[in-house]
């Protein structure tokens, strides 16, 4: 869920807030003079967001996934067992 607070409030309860965000994945946004100035997060999330920006600024990426979705969609895919078969896994 996410939170939208002041700066003066976050100071006050900055532990209890970085604990939330944490723990629970809350979120939120802190204002100055009434306006959006920055967010908590938790590390977790903070990380994926990076991850995620980074798949969408590859160009190679995204049309590899784009590829593999078609494949999906139109069944050209493969077993789990034909592929322990074919790497010889003994899973």
């Amino acid at each position: 869920m996410t939170h939208i607070l002041p700066i003066t409030k976050a100071r006050e309860e900055l532990p209890k807030l970085v604990d939330n965000a944490n723990k629970k994945l809350e979120e939120y946004i802190i204002t100055v003079n009434g306006l959006p100035s920055a967010v908590i997060i938790s590390a977790a999330e903070y990380e994926s967001w990076k991850e995620t920006n980074a798949i969408l600024s590859d160009p190679r990426l995204l049309k590899a996934i784009a590829e593999g979705e078609k494949d999906v969609r139109t069944g050209n895919v493969y077993d789990w067992e034909e592929v322990k078969k074919e790497l010889h896994l003994d899973v």
